[in-house]
């Protein structure tokens, strides 16, 4: 198994080395990079490429780690019992198979996408560190013993909103995804809007770069929010000479919903175009 990118989903050559190193090691990938940058999109493109399932678990904050695996319905159980019905004498009625637990039942090789670890609690990483090593896990209530059929290729994403623990990192293949460089995003680009004006590629860019380096911005627009823009743009048909407005009355872009995201945000663009104003007056 190789991946070497996909039609839709640009990966830089640092990526797919990474991707490859994992699938080779047998060990979880574990991606990190700003919000936007196509982490979870590359768990469904790998899959893609490799021609294999995808099986997705997207944490949130109340995601328990045995969820996971199985979770066994005790309050059906009694209520069933309490009703006579049959199925209560059989104990597997009651158990719901957890993601892991799926994808270790798998024919051939799937990919196990383990979407925004850092949103669980502390200890959810180290409560999976037995399972994703041994690649089985005990079913207590029936006694019996899941093993994968085939070691699934396990990518895990988050976001940097915690510190994951040693134990849990000595396990991964570790990758960042750097912010797209002027090239990559313009391939980006490319790929979601093919044939797009060059004019407004260009201009569309250098405003999204400039925002970007806009000191004490809380929230830098993100990949996914230019293509959102450009989107607009073309909708809305916005021509490349809009964008490039020097009107100090104009400094925030058209449509620049799409790019900001915070009240913060949107009132530092306008004190700086207050400043602009005033330079010039």
């Amino acid at each position: 198994m190789k991946f070497d990118g996909t039609r839709r989903y640009v990966a830089t050559d640092d990526l797919k080395v990474a991707v490859n190193a994992a699938i080779t090691l047998s060990r979880p990938l574990l991606i990190k990079g700003e919000p936007g940058t196509g982490k979870t999109a590359l768990a469904l493109e790998v899959a893609d490429a490799l021609g294999v399932p995808i099986i997705e678990w997207h944490i949130k904050s109340t995601t328990k780690a045995h969820q996971g695996l199985y979770e066994y319905d005790a309050v059906s159980r009694l209520r069933d019992s309490q009703l006579g019905d049959a199925r209560v004498h059989d104990i597997k009625n009651y158990i719901k198979r957890g993601k892991l637990w799926e994808a270790f039942d798998k024919d051939v090789r799937p990919v196990l996408l383990i979407d925004e670890i850092d949103k669980a609690d502390i200890e959810f990483p180290n409560d999976l560190l037995q399972e994703l090593d041994r690649m089985e896990f005990f079913v207590y209530e029936t006694g019996e013993t899941i093993k994968a059929r085939n070691r699934p290729i396990v990518i895990i994403t988050s976001n940097n909103e915690k510190e994951l623990p040693d134990a849990f990192l000595r396990r991964c293949f570790f990758h960042y995804i750097k912010f797209p460089d002027d090239e990559t995003m313009r391939a980006i680009v490319e790929v979601h809007f093919p044939g797009l004006k060059g004019r407004l590629v260009a201009e569309a860019m250098r405003i999204f770069y400039d925002i970007r380096d806009v000191p004490g911005l809380k929230k830098k627009p993100s990949t996914s929010e230019l293509l959102d823009w450009l989107k607009l743009l073309l909708n809305e048909d916005v021509q490349p000479e809009t964008l490039r407005e020097t009107d100090s009355r104009k400094l925030i872009p058209p449509l620049a919903g799409a790019l900001l995201k915070n009240e913060q945000d949107i009132h530092l663009f306008e004190r700086i175009a207050f400043m602009a104003r005033r330079k010039g007056e």
